[in-house]
């Protein structure tokens, strides 16, 4: 296993240039592209947080070189899924969406992809990652896991919290304008899909298992309440490949307002790995 130190992305990284046209295309019922066409390069699928959607990665998406196909995942209850019912188990949300990914994947094969994963999506695409490997298909190159430690950490009962817990928890984070938390017609909206999420991640339990082959690149702020550096580490177990930290200016959400030096780090693993294939 190659094991690459601690990098903190405190200076600017290259800057990426935007060439598509920023136009919203609905490819499924599981996935979301923000660009004009798929590019026919590497595949990065992204995996959002709790009570997030697919939007959360549009800028990201539209940040990334332009032969990227960004593949952005929608989970039922919130957006325009929002008449069904969210998944309040995490294992079964993730053969859900493996199921789909599988049948994306399949249809070109010869594509290389990545997962991209904040927070609850990290954990999310894990184990997506750990189940496709079961498959015949390839599994991913290199994992993108951002915002939260490996899955034999944590251990907090967010299933027992009631909702004024949950907001608490989202203030503490940060990520949302804090007039939309005291907005009722808006909290009506987003509450179904935050109780789900936090359900899903209480009982969820790491039962332990192989390492994946694919890299891994840990991504946080070094000042996230909900992770430390340190945590960041506790991924390592859990690749046989190249392993990385990359640490930027800011908190759980840092990824927003590094945009770029984020989309620098992506581009840089995933055409690393491109090459390597």
């Amino acid at each position: 296993m190659r094991h690459r130190p601690e990098r903190t992305a405190g200076r600017p990284g290259p800057v990426v240039r935007h060439r598509r046209k920023d136009t919203d295309t609905v490819n499924s019922t599981w996935f979301r592209r923000f660009t004009t066409a798929a590019g026919d390069g590497p595949r990065l699928v992204c995996f959002p947080h709790a009570g997030g959607s697919a939007t959360a990665f549009k800028d990201l998406a539209r940040a990334l070189p332009a032969d990227f196909d960004v593949v952005c995942v929608q989970y039922p209850g919130r957006q325009d899924r929002y008449n069904e019912a969210p998944f309040t188990d995490l294992t079964a949300l993730v053969e859900a969406v493996a199921g789909e990914l599988a049948r994306e994947l399949a249809a070109d094969r010869g594509r290389p992809y990545a997962l991209f994963g904040h927070s609850m999506g990290a954990l999310v695409a894990f184990e997506t990652a750990r189940l496709l490997a079961r498959g015949e298909l390839p599994g991913p190159q290199r994992l993108f896991l951002s915002g939260r430690g490996g899955p034999d950490t944590g251990g907090i009962p967010y299933h027992l919290y009631d909702d004024d817990d949950v907001l608490a928890d989202v203030r503490r984070l940060g990520g949302t304008e804090q007039a939309m938390l005291e907005d009722p017609d808006i909290l009506d909206l987003v509450l179904p899909a935050l109780r789900a999420d936090y359900r899903a991640l209480g009982t969820y339990s790491w039962r332990g298992g192989e390492p994946l082959a694919a890299a891994v690149t840990v991504l946080t702020g070094d000042s996230d309440p909900m992770m430390t550096v340190q945590d960041a580490q506790t991924w390592r177990a859990h690749t046989t490949g190249d392993f990385a930290v990359e640490v930027f200016p800011g908190g759980h959400f840092y990824l927003f307002d590094q945009l770029e030096r984020v989309a620098a780090a992506v581009t840089e693993g995933l055409l690393t790995e491109a090459a390597a294939s």
